[in-house]
């Protein structure tokens, strides 16, 4: 879905019903007329309608909700039924960080922008989860061919990967001490990779580096 599509504070309810039946979503953003994510309206928000029930005499049709949780019930325009602010992710981040950032916000999806901050897309956590579903064979090429051989300069075969499930396994032996966590790590980051697990060897250890205090310094010598 575009951004131009998207809703503005004064969306009204029906609009946005319409909405999601149309695209067949669950939750869209509000911008502000600059196209930047302001909010979110999900599926949620626009049911919140059937709680204002009628009420016991002298009662509110809501009396039984929250503040808070009743304004956004009697809401009419998209301002008054989003949550906001919105949590947003930036185009140019990796799929942990999009994940994280979920987690973190406890949310199902985010509005990614641009670097002006203005709407691109939206990420939801099934398109996270797509990156689980690569084949083996494709994470391990990448790993041989991208990681060790690009990044690292290893030369082919000193480092064995197998890759079952998505969980890696590296043996062999790399140059340096010091290269054995950057090894994991660039290999945790490659898209499908569920767990690295690794016993690897070095040549050098280049990790114990002992540096010899100066002395200090006699004026009678």
């Amino acid at each position: 879905m575009s951004s131009g599509s998207c809703p503005q504070p004064d969306t009204s309810f029906k609009e946005i019903a319409a909405l999601f039946h149309r695209n067949d979503i669950t939750a869209i953003p509000v911008v502000d007329d600059q196209e930047r994510p302001i909010g979110m309206v999900s599926e949620a928000d626009l049911i919140r309608k059937e709680f204002v029930l009628p009420a016991p005499e002298g009662r509110h049709p809501s009396w039984w909700l929250r503040p808070e949780e009743r304004a956004r019930a009697e809401a009419e325009t998209a301002g008054g039924l989003m949550t906001s602010p919105a949590v947003t992710a930036h185009a140019s981040w990796s799929v942990p960080e999009a994940a994280r950032a979920m987690d973190k916000h406890k949310v199902k999806r985010l509005p990614v922008v641009d670097e002006v901050g203005r709407l691109v897309g939206i990420v939801s956590r099934r398109d996270l989860l797509q990156v689980f579903l690569r084949h083996d064979g494709a994470i391990r090429e990448e790993i041989v061919h991208d990681v060790l051989g690009g990044t690292l300069w290893l030369a082919p075969g000193d480092v064995e990967v197998v890759v079952h499930d998505g969980v890696v396994t590296l043996t062999g032996r790399l140059p340096r001490r010091s290269l054995v966590p950057i090894a994991e790590q660039l290999c945790r980051a490659v898209d499908g990779v569920v767990a690295v697990h690794q016993t690897l060897g070095w040549s050098e250890d280049d990790t114990d580096v002992r540096i010899e205090q100066p002395r200090a310094y006699r004026a009678d010598r």
